[in-house]
């Protein structure tokens, strides 16, 4: 039997007992079963950064003064603060109904179970809190159903699109929708997850959204607002929109710019850096203006700027021998860096794993299998909150009010005592594994990093591995999840043992909430791998400079352990969806190779003036978004030009594009005779003297092409490759003009811009900017196109339309260069010119994914 390999883009079936190429399969997008890993999809487009400079855009520049521009400048401040506004009160809405569902929830399972403790009726209290649940997982389960997109976390996706990868959908108003109520739902439901990673992806949509004033799923809103309609100013506001995401959920606006810098944005100016710490203020202080007034009703107080409370960490009143932290513990801050880089780097390892498993054996199937495994987390995790609460717990003492390290206010103005669970003890005592599992889970973290009551090593052991296991299998699972939160307090569980071992078996005077604290920074480093941004989160959230050394310690160590055995979370999905992720730089061994190891030299282009059946040829058989504009450099071009108009203006254009030393000269000096000097007149009147014998003489062009290039076959424009040519007429030399997209060529082709070939180019129709722009982001397809309203001979002018001044590199140019300018740049093509000027292949982003580079650095090794 034939071995068949899935190309993502078709499907290519191998003879029996044949092998691909790391190259081959690197190219098609497979898996490489021996090494169990997933390849980038070559399916995923590019977002495109660079502007593309067309007749039509400078139209725009030119109509642009000063007044327009500080217009438009200002219009794009009023975006930003509306995101940040509209991020906030995103915030609030899956705030105030998470409290309000978690609240019922937990009030009456709690009087079910304080009933049923003396009765003997507490399975009835069980299923009470697992009819809870699983209607809440289900309702989130469904809403991904609606839009596959909403699952997880988005932040994946988020900082693939900031990377310059297009994930379908992600930013669409129906998955902010599915996404935003379902967070509250699977919260709600007792799962392991967070609502602060959901909020990054819901800010991120909500940038990309307001601003373009028009709905793909909600065709009536669309208004006449023709700004920001392009990649570039898209990306911009996305990355202002998920830093305003991190600051509503940690109250973090510097954080937030920091986390938009660190983890996603491929490009970055001054002028951005001040608009998305803007954004990140405007959505901070809206959050809690509104929480703040609502909670306390005192409007204006500003007393809770995130969805995530760290609460304040100081030490009881007079107590001189308190320190929150010295420098002795700094030792033991590094050692815990050190597990939680360990711990990180093991739960990602197995979240991979049952991600793999998701992907093979659950994603397949009928969708409905998701809802399922989603209940059968909920279900399992109910049961093991419940049983762990119900009959691993130990009484512990309550301490007083009067003896606590610290005040802090976990819902309105209710001390931090009020969320212990008495479940079985006495009124001075509290059953220490309840307030862990049977509170909101930032109560949870409250009661760890401030209960100044001891809680037992064995409670705080089988709550970190029974909540590790299940965070694990959750993250991954058919609803929004978040994984900063189950991190935190995983990890804050760990840091309390530490502190508890401290204590009691060395006796030292230590503050248990400073290492709750580090042990869940340890944790969640090691899990997600950020440094900068994190440590600057943190810090905000604790309004604890003094924390800002050891957080930094703690997860540059945790990051350094857990990059030993593989990498973040987010980083291992992206990975296993195949997106072709540009990193920040490439390794010092690829510059062994240059840009002519890697281009793709089997171009499909176009010519200045194309027939319509040449362009509708193309468009439907090719998959390429952008194509060369060349023109061929043939012999005797003169004898060409004779009785074929299309072959004709193709020559023109391209003499009248060339341009050289003399001809440019020749144009200064028309322009210097208008000055009153007469010295520079005489200068110009010289050299155009010895200029005038050169153009007496042949076509200095035509000499030059003669003496570069041989005869090639007599081809018309709008033929096609035939299998008789040779490699030299198949690959023959093309003089490089521009680049024009796809979208741009139907665009032209329904909008019927052409003209006759008896008439001149001139009598084209043009096209503005805002008719070019209209249909963005979701330009028509070519099989939209009616063939029936088009002429086949007609000729399409695209020299108007086309990017004539595209970022361009040598054959020669080292890889690191190369990566570089294509990733600083944020570009979709990267076409490569030599010396005359010839287009000699085409750089994408697949051809400069790690897993290419590796395989033409392995065909490099072999060929040396």
């Amino acid at each position: 039997m034939a071995c068949c390999g899935n190309c993502f883009c078709f499907q290519c079936c191998c003879r029996e007992g044949e092998t691909r190429t790391p190259e081959e399969l690197t190219i098609l997008g497979e898996i490489r079963d021996e090494e169990d890993e997933i390849l980038p999809r070559k399916d995923y487009e590019s977002l495109d950064y660079d502007r593309c400079i067309n007749e039509p855009y400078v139209e725009v520049l030119e109509g642009m003064d000063n007044k327009k521009a500080r217009r438009y400048e200002a219009v794009r401040w009023m975006m930003v603060f509306a995101i940040g506004v509209t991020v906030g009160l995103v915030g609030l809405f899956v705030d105030f109904f998470v409290h309000l569902f978690t609240k019922i929830k937990f009030s009456v399972v709690g009087d079910s179970v304080e009933k049923c403790s003396d009765k003997g009726c507490l399975p009835l209290s069980l299923l009470e809190l697992l009819a809870f649940n699983m209607t809440f997982v289900f309702i989130a389960s469904m809403l991904v159903l609606i839009e596959p997109v909403a699952a997880g976390s988005g932040i994946p996706e988020i900082k693939s699109y900031l990377n310059g990868v297009k994930i379908p959908g992600i930013v669409r108003l129906r998955t902010f929708l599915c996404k935003a109520a379902g967070v509250l739902f699977s919260v709600a439901g007792g799962l392991f997850v967070g609502k602060e990673g959901p909020m990054i992806h819901s800010g991120a949509i909500v940038g990309a959204g307001l601003p373009q004033f028009q709905s793909i799923t909600f065709k009536r809103i669309n208004f006449d607002f023709p700004y920001f309609r392009s990649d570039r100013d898209k990306r911009d506001f996305v990355s202002a929109g998920a830093a305003a995401g991190v600051a509503a959920a940690f109250g973090a606006p510097i954080g937030g710019t920091l986390f938009s810098l660190e983890e996603g944005s491929s490009f970055w100016n001054q002028a951005l850096t001040w608009k998305v710490l803007f954004c990140s203020m405007s959505a901070t202080f809206t959050l809690n203006f509104f929480r703040s007034g609502i909670n306390f009703n005192k409007w204006g107080s500003f007393q809770l700027p995130g969805l995530l409370n760290f609460g304040e960490f100081k030490c009881a009143d007079g107590d001189k021998n308190c320190h929150l932290w010295t420098a002795v513990d700094l030792a033991f801050f590094v050692l815990m860096g050190v597990v939680g880089g360990l711990l990180g780097a093991l739960f990602n390892c197995m979240n991979k794993s049952l991600a793999k498993y998701r992907f093979r054996h659950i994603h397949p199937k009928a969708k409905f299998i998701r809802v399922l495994e989603s209940l059968l987390v909920a279900m399992v995790t109910t049961v093991v909150i419940f049983a762990a609460s119900m009959l691993l717990g130990e009484c512990r003492e309550l301490s007083s009010p009067t003896t606590q390290n610290t005040t802090v206010t976990v819902t309105g103005s209710e001390d931090i005592n009020s969320t212990v669970r008495q479940f079985f003890c006495t009124n001075k005592s509290y059953n220490d594994m309840a307030t862990l599992f049977f509170n909101p889970q930032e109560a949870a973290i409250h009661q760890l990093f401030h209960q100044d009551g001891t809680f037992s090593p064995v409670t705080l052991s089988i709550f970190f591995v029974l909540y590790f296991l299940l965070a694990c299998w959750t993250y991954g699972v058919s609803v929004p999840s978040g994984l900063f939160v189950p991190s935190l307090l995983c990890g804050a569980a760990f840091g309390r043992l530490v502190a508890n071992i401290l204590k009691v078996k060395l006796g030292m005077h230590i503050y248990s909430g400073t290492f709750a604290l580090i042990g869940a920074a340890a944790f969640l480093g090691g899990v997600v791998r950020m440094t900068i941004s994190l440590t600057v989160i943190l810090i905000e959230s604790t309004n604890e400079i003094t924390y800002g050394l050891p957080i930094m310690i703690t997860l540059m160590v945790a990051k350094w352990t857990g990059d030993f055995f593989n990498k973040g979370i987010y980083d291992i999905h992206i990975q296993l969806r195949g997106v072709p992720l540009l990193e920040w730089e490439t390794e010092v061994e690829m510059d062994k190779l240059t840009a002519s190891d890697i281009m793709e030299t089997n171009l499909t282009y176009v010519y200045p003036h194309t027939r319509v059946q040449s362009l509708v040829s193309i468009l439907r058989t090719t998959v390429y978004h952008a194509f060369p504009v060349v023109t061929e450099n043939r012999q005797n071009e003169r004898d060409f030009m004779k009785g074929n108009i299309l072959v004709s203006n193709n020559i023109r254009f391209k003499k009248s594009s060339v341009v050289s030393r003399a001809g440019e000269q020749r144009r200064r000096c028309q322009s210097m005779k208008s000055y009153p000097s007469s010295e520079l007149r005489n200068v110009c009147d010289e050299q155009n003297a010895v200029a005038e014998p050169a153009e007496e003489g042949e076509d200095l062009l035509q000499q030059m092409l003669e003496r570069r290039h041989a005869p090639y076959p007599n081809l018309y424009p709008d033929q096609s490759p035939s299998e008789e040519w040779t490699m030299e007429e198949r690959f023959r030399p093309l003089t490089f003009h521009g680049l024009i997209l796809r979208s741009q060529l139907v665009n032209l082709l329904i909008r019927g811009v052409c003209y006759a070939e008896n008439q001149s180019s001139a009598t084209q129709p043009r096209l503005s900017y805002a008719e070019m722009t209209e249909d963005y982001p979701r330009f028509p397809d070519i099989h939209d196109l009616d063939l029936t309203l088009l002429n086949p001979r007609m000729i399409v002018d695209v020299t108007p339309y086309m990017n004539p001044c595209p970022y361009t590199v040598s054959p020669n140019t080292r890889i690191s260069q190369v990566f570089n300018l294509f990733r600083t740049m944020g570009l979709r093509h990267l076409p490569v010119v030599n010396a005359a000027g010839e287009i000699v292949g085409i750089i994408t982003r697949h051809n400069l994914t790690h897993e290419f580079l590796m395989a033409k650095l392995r065909q490099h090794y072999i060929t040396v």
